[in-house]
């Protein structure tokens, strides 16, 4: 694609979850037709595009109509089939493209990756017998984690002996696994960069994550936790790990702070990532619009962060508080009555436990004043605070 995108032209996604959603939002604004191939008829996506494709990823009609739709294509989330993205690709621009999201998908290739591009991650063994277990031992204890398909804590165990290993394996169906050797943490952060055709990348400021149980439940910016010095590792780390994939498009890498302070990649996301969700509304350039921005051809402007912010993750569970059994509308007039508080549900039809719903972004002048507003929110959702 030598010349830009322009406003008017159309722009296709692969997959209709809250990512696309937001990605078809942030291409609307802009003036682009948005056109979502997602095989279910209610999803986030579909329902907000100009046109919404109802097929399964890797139907060949329906990849057509995609391709014959709209000028360039991009993907939402990063299990969808890597053929499918090819096929596209011999049709429309895709970005990123299927080689990169390949790695991606695969934990296992995701660290062989980490160690060719010299950027630091846990050790690690890739299981797929029952010798390798065996060979395996000297990292525990550990996290075995099935090396495709897994997300927010599934597909994963945590295992101190050589038994629990084995028995994990077995429940997980003794497929392809990664052992990674438990480190002692500090903290968890992120970094989101948006690289071009051309090479050029630009960055969103370091985030610091809180998981709960496997699930992001807080992203503070700045990180509070996090130096200058470490936050310019992170970003380089996360840039070289872009340009060793002649990477296209926004791309996510998580890392882990240890005791000591070091760095070491967790895993990268092949697009846009909870973690800077903030960025709509404490941006002047939010991920969606590098997204955009990336897929297009458009000019990459730096993003700017104009307020600190605190992001909460909003899971179905807020619905059925205590043992409530039917659903109840959270209290949204409540923490909407705060200063700095912006709401963003996903448009799900049913609030499921461990289910995201959304997500609340408290701004403010300053860290402090965010996360201290975040915590009236905190209180009035009855979420954890932090």
């Amino acid at each position: 694609m030598n010349t830009p995108l322009l406003p008017g032209a159309a722009l296709g996604v692969m997959g209709g979850g809250q990512l696309g959603r937001m990605f078809v939002h942030a291409a609307q604004t802009m003036g682009y037709r948005t056109v979502v191939l997602e095989p279910d008829a209610t999803s986030p996506a579909g329902l907000v595009a100009h046109q919404h494709v109802a097929a399964a990823y890797t139907d060949a009609a329906g990849l057509a109509e995609l391709a014959a739709s709209c000028d360039a294509v991009t993907t939402e989330f990063e299990n969808v089939p890597a053929d499918s993205l090819r096929t596209l690709a011999e049709r429309v621009p895709v970005a990123p493209a299927a080689a990169a999201v390949e790695i991606c998908q695969d934990r296992a290739a995701e660290k062989r990756h980490f160690q060719r591009s010299g950027v630091p991650c846990a050790p690690f063994a890739t299981i797929e017998t029952e010798a390798d277990l065996a060979a395996a031992a000297g990292l525990l204890p550990g996290i075995l984690k099935t090396a495709r398909l897994g997300y927010d804590g599934k597909g994963q165990a945590s295992v101190a002996t050589a038994d629990e290993l084995a028995a994990a394996w077995q429940r997980l169906g003794r497929a392809t696994c990664v052992l990674e050797k438990r480190l002692p943490l500090a903290l968890e952060l992120s970094v989101i960069v948006a690289r071009g055709r051309d090479g050029a990348l630009v960055h969103l400021p370091v985030q610091q994550n809180l998981h709960r149980d496997g699930i992001l439940a807080v992203t503070q910016v700045p990180a509070p936790g996090v130096s200058p010095g470490l936050a310019a590792q992170a970003i380089d780390c996360a840039g070289r790990l872009a340009a060793s994939m002649d990477y296209v498009g926004v791309l996510c890498v998580e890392f882990f702070v240890l005791a000591d302070g070091s760095l070491v990649a967790n895993e990268m996301a092949p697009r846009p990532h909870n973690s800077g969700h903030y960025s709509l509304d404490s941006c002047d350039v939010s991920q969606f619009e590098l997204q955009l921005r990336t897929l297009a051809g458009l000019p990459l402007a730096a993003p700017r962060l104009h307020s600190a912010a605190v992001m909460l993750n909003l899971l179905g569970d807020l619905w059925f508080p205590g043992e409530t059994s039917e659903p109840r509308t959270p209290d949204w007039a409540g923490v909407l009555a705060l200063p700095g508080v912006a709401l963003h549900l996903y448009g799900k039809t049913d609030a499921r436990r461990g289910r995201k719903m959304g997500h609340l972004t408290v701004t403010a002048a300053d860290a402090a004043g965010a996360r201290a507003t975040a915590l009236r929110v905190c209180e009035r959702l009855g979420l954890p605070a932090f």
